[in-house]
């Protein structure tokens, strides 16, 4: 989807920036702000992300979206990229671009981040949604699922380069993500967070099976948890019923978490 108003850009301590665009409301609604976290590759122009900007205008709610190093319009190269620094930028720009508790909601690998960056800054949110949600990907639904010459060739050359459903480039999978990876793993020692957390998964999503939600439902120290399952939904869930069942599931959750 083509942008039609510049970015605005958060330095960071290495001199690269990173690209967001921010809506903040002179009368901001009751509840929490919301923060959208993108997937492995993709951007802040997408189709979740610009329905949801759309949306929290429309409901004067402060909202968020950005391009992790290496992705849309921010700095930096996409292979030198890690969970750990994508995970930086989100905590970065909670911090610096956000007041007051925040709804994060992450698509795919955007779900992994979000969770990291809520371990982060526990105080800072309010609620998670995830769609799709992959914490882990690098090592359960890349490392673990890789042929044998796969994994001789990652560590002989340093990179795969894989095909992709969603852009004509390949994927650049470095040694380095998946070792650095290994460093933010959440599903085995569980997830200490309390806040409320609603899953939406595609039980047709070729990328991130639907019963890895449910490892990460089970993870979660939190009761508040509802995962819904979208019998026919593949990994975009972006379909225009997905795409209402998503800002229904995100506006609940604001009002499900604003002060009485």
């Amino acid at each position: 989807m083509a942008e039609t108003d510049a970015p605005a850009f958060l330095e960071r301590p290495d001199g690269t920036a990173i690209a967001y665009h921010r809506a903040v409301p002179a009368s901001p609604a009751p509840g929490p702000g919301v923060i959208f976290c993108g997937g492995f590759k993709s951007d802040m122009t997408g189709t979740k992300a610009t329905a949801l900007d759309a949306h929290c205008r429309a409901a004067n709610r402060p909202f968020l979206r950005f391009d992790y190093f290496g992705h849309g319009r921010s700095g930096g190269a996409f292979a030198d990229g890690t969970i750990g620094r994508w995970a930086e930028d989100a905590v970065a720009v909670l911090d610096a671009l956000t007041a007051g508790p925040q709804v994060i909601v992450g698509s795919s690998m955007g779900g992994w981040i979000m969770l990291l960056a809520a371990l982060a800054r526990p105080q800072r949110v309010a609620g998670l949604v995830g769609i799709a949600p992959a914490p882990d990907f690098t090592q359960r639904l890349m490392w673990e699922r890789f042929s044998d010459a796969q994994r001789a060739a990652l560590r002989r050359e340093g990179e795969l380069r894989e095909p992709s459903e969603y852009d004509e480039e390949p994927y650049i999978i470095t040694a380095r993500l998946i070792e650095e990876g290994r460093r933010h793993l959440l599903l085995d020692d569980g997830i200490g967070l309390h806040c409320p957390v609603r899953i939406l998964q595609g039980m047709q999503d070729p990328d991130v099976p639907w019963r890895h939600a449910l490892q990460l439902v089970a993870a979660l120290a939190t009761a508040d948890v509802r995962l819904t399952l979208v019998k026919d939904g593949d990994h975009r869930l972006s379909k225009p019923e997905e795409i209402a069942l998503m800002l229904d599931t995100v506006e609940g959750l604001c009002r499900h978490t604003a002060p009485v």
